[in-house]
């Protein structure tokens, strides 16, 4: 058996607490209010078209792009605009959002709600990137980085390989796994339709091995349209991937797929590659083959004693669906949860309260108990550079946070402080139970502060 690709720095192996692989996804009804944040993507927040009262349908536009890095909302249900208010959003903090009144479940009549799985891709390449930036799409893996913006592909620049982010490293997160047993079709369709914007005529979707039933399937389905004339041979390729934290990561994603690095401070592009996480391209099929918008996503319930209890479940619920929700959905709280984390154990971050809403980049809900969510006692850093071995990035965390805590911030900067992806493991193996990771986010934010001032400047 061939040895199985993966990138070449860093990384670890947490366990892989799957413990909901086997669900499928359900479907959770509507509730009877949803809260809909205005920004659920990285850039300029988008601007209300609505306001109290106002009637809508499932699909109708709440608020538009602001600019090229932005993305509009829509609705997710019908119902009446309640009221705009400002909402605590999974990170604690207040933005603004539109609280919806649900009234049934009519939708736009623009929107194919068949079944029907249309397979014909567009030719036109701008009608398809326009589509997906109408429709509100953002990366589904929890960047939430606007799709459209990655496929408008700058004069000069090509793409020959798209990358579709199967992998899904995150511990116990498992919706990319049930998306991709349940809507293969609809992901064949959406790769090829990525392909086409992008410009390319090679696609690789990169699955972790600890996911053999996605990997096979995948492969049977290319190969039986490979067979009946739909695609070319060799035109989507599947490749299975050694199991390693954060392989997910884009870079790492691109190395272990193509062997090609992404230099510092570069993006995919640079190596002629583009990659879409698998959540996201059945999101492009939905929007460019059924007209649908970016309104509901796939979402893992999960924790050991909630499993262990029977409940948990990866559920398919409307944007703006509160946290209690699915809870309720999952089986309720059990008695000794003490923290719920959104997204997963080693990037994801608690939430304040079980009124914070399901936004686009809502991969997970972890509930965990006292003995899993208490925090271990920090001690001195030995100096054991077990964080420097593991950071896939090639950094020095430790002294990073040396760096932030004396508010060195252009020293942290010259130690390429903002090539970190936050993927948590230099927390993870911490001897000494460092929080690495809350120094280095806040250097971040106070890095991005300068550099920002520095443009400031330079007008």
């Amino acid at each position: 058996m061939p040895t199985l690709k993966t990138f070449s720095l860093g990384g670890v192996h947490p366990p892989a607490n799957k413990l909901t692989g086997t669900l499928p996804i359900r479907d959770l009804p509507p509730p009877s209010t949803v809260t809909i944040p205005v920004s659920q993507h990285i850039g300029k927040p988008a601007e209300l078209v609505v306001e109290r009262g106002t009637e809508l349908l499932v699909g109708s536009l709440l608020a538009k792009a602001s600019g090229f890095i932005s993305a509009p909302v829509h609705s997710s249900v019908s119902g009446k605009v309640k009221k705009i208010d400002t909402v605590v959003d999974a990170q604690g903090h207040r933005r603004q959002a539109v609280v919806i009144a649900v009234d049934g479940d009519e939708w736009d009549e623009s929107i194919d709600t068949s079944p029907a799985l249309v397979e014909e891709v567009p030719v036109d390449r701008e009608a398809i990137v326009k589509r997906i930036a109408d429709s509100g799409i953002v990366g589904a893996g929890g960047a939430t980085f606007p799709t459209a913006v990655k496929f408008t592909i700058p004069e000069g620049r090509s793409v020959d390989t798209l990358i579709i982010n199967g992998v899904e490293c995150e511990p116990y997160l498992t919706a990319d796994h049930r998306v991709m047993l349940e809507q293969v079709d609809e992901l064949i369709v959406g790769t090829r339709i990525l392909m086409h914007a992008a410009g390319t005529g090679r696609a690789i979707i990169g699955i972790e091995n600890n996911k053999p039933d996605a990997i096979e399937l995948l492969q049977e389905r290319i190969r039986a349209k490979a067979k009946d004339g739909m695609i070319p041979e060799g035109f989507i390729t599947v490749l299975a991937l050694k199991e390693q934290y954060p392989q997910g990561g884009e870079k790492q994603l691109i190395e272990a797929a193509t062997g090609r690095e992404v230099p510092s401070g570069k993006l995919p592009l640079d190596v002629n590659c583009v990659v879409a996480n698998v959540s996201t391209t059945v999101a492009v099929y939905q929007a460019v083959q059924k007209n649908r918008p970016f309104i509901e996503r796939v979402v893992t319930v999960t924790g050991k004693q909630l499993v262990a209890n029977g409940g948990g479940g990866n559920f398919r619920v409307r944007i703006g669906t509160p946290v209690s929700a699915l809870v309720e959905a999952a089986g309720g709280l059990p008695e000794r949860t003490a923290k719920i984390v959104m997204g997963g154990p080693m990037t994801g971050r608690a939430i304040p309260s079980l009124d914070v809403p399901i936004t686009k980049g809502s991969g997970g809900l972890i509930l965990l108990d006292e003995s899993e969510a208490r925090r271990l006692t920090v001690t001195s850093c030995i100096r054991c550079a077990r964080c420097v071995g593991v950071c896939p990035m090639g950094l020095e965390p430790y002294l990073l946070e040396k760096l932030v805590q004396h508010e060195r911030f252009e020293d942290a900067e010259r130690e390429g402080i903002m090539d970190c992806i936050e993927c948590g493991s230099c927390n993870y193996t911490c001897p000494s139970n460092r929080p690495l990771l809350d120094w280095i986010r806040l250097g971040k934010a106070k890095v991005g502060e300068l550099r920002r001032a520095r443009m400031r400047g330079h007008q």
